[in-house]
This record gives C-alpha cells, structure tokens and sequence, in this order.
C-alpha cells in the first residue's frame, strides 16, 4: 500500500498492508518530519490541501522546526500550530 520510495519512512508498520489515506493525521505528520521532496509531491497527490494544513494546525509530534517550517509554506500563523505552543 505503501509506495517503494517512501517504504524507509515507515519503518515501524506493515509497509504492504498499511493504507496511508486511513491514518492521514500519521502519513502526513510523518512525510512533513522526515520527508524528501519527492515524498512531500507524494503526500500533495494523495491528500488535500485542507487535510495537510489541519495536520500542521493540529499535530504536535511534529518538531517545531518543522512545524514552522510548513507553517510558512502553508501560510498558518505560528499561534495556530499545536507543536509550537
């Protein structure tokens, strides 16, 4: 389910039987932590726009080097990213 490329970023699940649009909050704060620029075109294709912001809104495993990083690209004002309060 997961594809080959992005297979090393999910060490610690079933990489052939995990479906990454049933844990978008997981998938998205993973590949937005970890990911390259192939696996971010990826998680754009595979999730909306909405769904990846309310991750970055919401998700406070993500570092907040991170965070504020995609809080930039995205536009999101840092007092409304969970990881960087």
């Amino acid at each position: 389910m997961i594809p080959q490329q992005l297979r090393p970023y999910f060490w610690d699940v079933n990489a052939d039987t995990f479906p990454p649009e049933a844990h978008p909050e997981y998938t998205i704060a993973r590949l937005l932590e970890l990911g390259d620029v192939e696996a971010v075109a990826w998680l754009k294709r595979h999730f909306t726009h909405e769904v990846i912001t309310d991750v970055i809104r919401r998700e406070r495993r993500l570092s907040p080097r991170s965070a504020n990083y995609w809080a930039l690209i995205y536009g999101i004002p840092p007092q409304d990213v969970a990881a960087l309060q």
